[in-house]
């Protein structure tokens, strides 16, 4: 066995960036919540090439004593802990001492820092950990830190960086959960010198919810209030209506530090039961306070985590919380219906009954105008059944050229072209003459030598119906009934199509690219396999912040499908554990999203198809496991009735 020995300072070093530092979005957060934990009203984020060029971060806070800088940046040098009794009560974002030495160790730092009550700054560099000298310069009020060149002495962790657009997105996530839990402080985010976030500092957390998680999630939530004890819950919850594919979109604050936590998951989905869609997650942004006794934030290096010492009593509150203020809401609210969806029909398209009340359509100023060929003057004569809107006068028109008589079909004679329409009783005598006389499929009478006419094999089965618009109701010739899950047994089908298919599926452009907004995280994982998504039909691009810019989608999806297909694949990305599995679950999606919905009115054609495959026995179980279709014997029919 080797000797034990103890390790080199250096080495220690970069073993404790390694828990500390994992990205560029690791460097961000410790800065900021140093700026935040300085007092700052605005905090500005500027990154290059996903901030593996550089990070700047500029704060307006209290600044940092000139001859304390090279203190700062030694392990477990902290301000906010005097001794060990503070970690019981821990009430600041950072504590530990380890991040300004961490970040330190793995790239090149420079850092400029003024108090108010100073006449000169001061100015710090330094390069894999090790300082230079302090120097004395004019500098504005607060602190700037300027971090290049990032893990630039450690390749090992250089190789496991992911793609500049993806970082970028992991540090627009973190922005936004930064500006969510400090609406009173103004953030900006700059993406090579381009604004990507900006929020007021208003101290109003609506206001960062717009800025930060746009427009559309802002309109579809619910203000929540409520305490349990020492505990306060504050904040907004998405309507039922309006639920998300994933839980990408709950974000949760414990005394202003984000977290994950499942026991606040667990309080929230609860406080749902029975008012959302199967499948579906509610969003939120809660911020949750109580005594800083009352919480362990020291349990994750990261400090991501927290325990709590009252679970319960923490559960309790966010779940009354979020059940009382659905409550309040009563049924769906429509205003949380986008506007193209609530505009009623006459608006959405012009119409001749725009000028007509209710009470005058139904008494018959609805029908179609009974024309008079009688002219006076410049204005034409309507009958008493005509609406007023075709009344008024206009100039007379160009005289038609009179066209030769159409040859008759069927023995049907030609209506005059030039003269007014049939009256319906002519109408009515004249249907039976007008239907064609050779069938739409012509039979081939004349033998032909060497060949035979097919006719098509009955089937063994035959569709009795469709019950609640999604189990296909079928019997078989030996007196069976079957009942088909019509969305089940084409998700199978389309499941089995696509795994099977060697070339990636047809796409459709959009006319117009859809704009989908992510939480962080599923934007930077969306962002790391933009390929993957290619081969299933997507074409998607950066759009800055936490969106993404959908230009096309596989051929068979509806446009209404775009954002929640996507919310669901960066689910599967996030839970596969190898690259089959997460295909797997990515062609599970695909196939769920361009199958036939339940409740949805299906064409005969499209059932007999459905029915017919599942009758043959190539269609079983959906992607998930379930039955397809489930067999009635006649012997258990007539159980039920008492007739067996």
């Amino acid at each position: 066995m080797p000797a034990i020995r103890q390790l080199e300072p250096h080495v220690a070093d970069l073993i404790a960036a390694g828990e500390v530092v994992e990205r560029p979005a690791s460097v961000v957060k410790e800065l900021v919540e140093n700026a935040l934990d300085a007092g700052s009203s605005a905090v500005v984020v500027e990154i290059r090439r996903g901030g593996m060029g550089s990070i700047r971060v500029t704060d307006n806070g209290c600044g940092i004593p000139a001859e304390q800088l090279p203190t700062a940046f030694l392990r477990h040098a902290t301000s906010k802990l005097q001794g060990a009794e503070d970690l019981g009560k821990i009430a600041t974002l950072g504590f530990r001492g380890e991040a300004l030495a961490a970040i330190s160790a793995v790239s090149r730092v420079e850092i400029r820092t003024r108090r108010r009550e100073d006449a000169m700054g001061a100015v710090l560099r330094l390069e894999g950990g090790v300082p230079g000298e302090t120097e004395a310069v004019g500098a504005p009020e607060g602190t700037t830190v300027l971090v290049r060149d990032l893990f630039y002495n450690t390749p090992a962790r250089l190789k496991f960086m992911k793609k500049d657009s993806a970082e970028t997105a992991a540090v627009s996530g973190l922005m936004q959960h930064l500006a969510l839990s400090h609406p009173e402080v103004s953030f900006r985010l700059l993406k090579d010198g381009t604004e990507v976030l900006h929020t007021p500092g208003d101290g109003r957390l609506d206001s960062a919810v717009y800025a930060a998680l746009g427009r559309e999630f802002a309109r579809s939530l619910v203000p929540v209030e409520g305490r349990g004890g020492e505990t306060a819950v504050s904040g907004f919850v998405t309507q039922p209506l309006q639920g998300r594919g994933s839980r990408a979109m709950q974000v949760f604050f414990v005394n202003g530090r984000f977290i994950k936590s499942q026991l606040l998951t667990a309080a929230l989905e609860e406080g749902y039961r029975n008012q959302l869609m199967k499948g579906k997650f509610p969003g939120c942004v809660l911020a949750v306070t109580l005594p800083a006794t009352a919480v362990d934030v020291n349990v994750h290096p990261a400090k991501t985590q927290v325990k709590f010492a009252q679970e319960k009593a923490v559960f309790d509150a966010v779940y009354h919380t979020v059940l009382d203020a659905l409550a309040e809401q009563g049924g769906p609210d429509a205003s949380a219906v986008p506007a193209e969806k609530s505009r009623p029909a006459a608006q959405a398209k012009p119409s001749f009954f725009q000028t007509m009340d209710a009470k005058t359509f139904r008494e018959g100023g609805g029908r179609r105008p009974a024309w008079n060929t009688e002219r006076t003057g410049s204005s034409v004569k309507l009958s008493d059944s005509a609406p007023a809107v075709f009344s008024q006068p206009f100039s007379p028109a160009p005289k038609l050229r009179k066209l030769e008589p159409l040859p008759s079909i069927g023995g049907c004679p030609p209506s005059s072209v030039t003269g007014a329409p049939p009256k319906r009783e002519e109408v009515r005598r004249e249907e039976p003459a007008l239907r064609p006389a050779v069938p739409a499929i012509p039979r081939q009478e004349a033998e032909v030598p060497g060949q035979e006419t097919l006719e098509p094999e009955e089937a063994p089965w035959r569709i009795v119906g469709e019950v609640l618009r999604t189990y296909i109701v079928c019997e078989s010739e030996e007196g069976a009934v079957w009942l088909i899950d019509k969305h089940a047994a084409h998700e199978r089908i389309n499941f089995d199509r696509l795994k099977a298919a060697q070339e990636p599926p047809m796409r459709q452009t959009l006319l117009l690219p859809a704009v989908v907004e992510l939480g962080g995280e599923d934007c930077a994982l969306l962002l790391e396999n933009l390929p993957l998504l290619k081969d299933f039909g997507f074409a998607c691009e950066d759009f800055g912040g936490s969106a993404v810019l959908v230009r096309e989608v596989p051929a068979e999806m509806d446009a209404g499908d775009i954002a929640p297909t996507l919310e669901e694949i960066a689910a599967k990305l996030r839970s596969g554990r190898s690259p089959a599995e997460r295909r797997e679950g990515l062609l599970h999606t695909m196939a769920c999203k361009a199958a036939i919905k339940g409740g949805w009115k299906t064409d005969p054609a499209e059932l007999r198809v459905l029915v017919d495959r599942v009758q043959r026995g190539e269609v079983r179980f959906c992607p998930h496991g379930r039955p397809v279709a489930v067999k009635v014997s006649k012997y258990q029919l007539e159980k039920m009735f008492k007739r067996a």
